[in-house]
C-alpha cells in the first residue's frame, strides 16, 4: 500500500502514444500514476523505454471492455498501490469502415473499448470516490465525437457517448466534490498519426488552422490540469484541443 499522500491517478490505455505521455506528465506534476494494460509485449517494451527514461511507472493489465475484469483490476491496483482519486479514461481503438460495409464485431469491439469501458470503470471507483469527498474523472473523447468523420459512425458515436456520459455524472456527483470532464483532441503527433503516408499527412494538416499536429504533452498537460486539486469548480465541460480544426 502507499503511504506516501499523492493522489493516484489510473490511466486506461497508458502505453499509447496519449497515455505515455500522459504518464510523464502526471508523474512530474506530483502524482502517484498507475497504467492500465492489455497487450503484455508492449507493456514489457514500454515499462523498459519508461525505466530507461527515469519514470517508473505501475503497470496493470486489464481488459477494460469487460466490467468483471475491469473491477479485478481495480482490486489489484487498491491492494497494491492504494486507493483512486483520478482516473482518466484513455482506452480507446479504431475499427473504420462506412456504415453500409462495417462487420457488427468491429462496431461492437469500438463501442465496448471506447465507450463502455468509460463505465466500467468509473462505475466501480465512484462510491468510493464519494465516500472519501474527492474525485476527478477525465474522460478522453475526440474532435471526431463532436463533428464526425467519414467512416467512423461507431467511433463517432463512442465519442460522442463519452461526453453525454460526463455531462449527465457531472451532474450527479458534484455535492460529492468530484468534478467530471471530457478532453476531445484533434489530430495529434501519435506514432500512429505519424505512421499514415505523408500525402495523407499533409492533407490533414492543411486542415488545421495552426498549421501542425497537435503534441501529446500538450493533452497531457490539460490531463493534469484538470486532475489538480485547483480545478474544483470545473464539471461538465468539454476541452477542446484541436488547433482550430473544429470551433464552435
Amino acid at each position: 500500500m502507499d503511504k506516501s499522500n499523492k493522489r493516484i491517478v489510473l490511466v486506461t490505455g497508458a502505453t499509447g502514444g496519449l497515455g505515455t505521455a500522459m504518464c510523464k506528465t502526471l508523474l512530474k506534476d506530483g502524482f502517484k500514476v498507475v497504467g492500465n494494460y492489455i497487450t503484455p509485449e508492449k507493456a514489457e517494451k514500454w515499462t523498459k523505454q519508461m525505466n530507461d527514461e527515469g519514470f517508473h511507472i505501475d503497470l496493470f493489465k486489464g481488459d477494460v471492455s469487460s466490467y468483471e475484469d475491469t473491477g479485478r483490476m481495480l482490486k489489484e491496483i487498491e491492494t497494491k498501490v492504494g486507493t483512486i482519486d483520478t482516473l482518466v479514461n484513455n482506452a480507446g481503438i479504431t475499427r473504420d469502415g462506412r456504415l453500409v460495409n462495417m462487420k457488427v464485431e468491429d462496431w461492437h469491439a469500438v463501442i465496448n473499448t471506447n465507450l463502455n469501458s468509460v463505465f466500467n470503470c468509473t462505475h466501480q471507483l465512484l462510491n468510493g470516490m464519494i465516500e472519501r469527498k474527492f474525485g476527478r474523472i477525465i474522460n478522453i473523447s475526440s474532435v471526431n465525437g463532436q463533428r464526425g468523420q467519414f467512416g467512423q459512425t461507431n467511433y463517432s458515436a463512442a465519442k460522442a457517448g463519452m461526453h453525454g456520459f460526463t455531462k449527465s455524472l457531472a451532474m450527479e456527483v458534484a455535492k460529492y466534490g468530484i468534478t467530471v470532464n471530457t478532453i476531445s483532441p484533434g489530430y495529434i503527433g501519435t506514432d500512429m498519426v505519424m505512421a499514415v503516408p505523408e500525402k495523407v499527412l499533409t492533407q490533414i494538416v492543411a486542415q488545421v488552422p495552426m498549421g501542425r499536429l497537435g503534441g501529446t504533452h500538450e493533452v497531457a498537460h490539460l490531463v493534469s490540469f484538470l486532475a489538480s486539486e485547483e480545478t474544483s469548480f470545473i464539471t461538465g465541460a468539454n476541452y477542446s484541443i484541436n488547433g482550430g480544426q473544429h470551433v464552435y
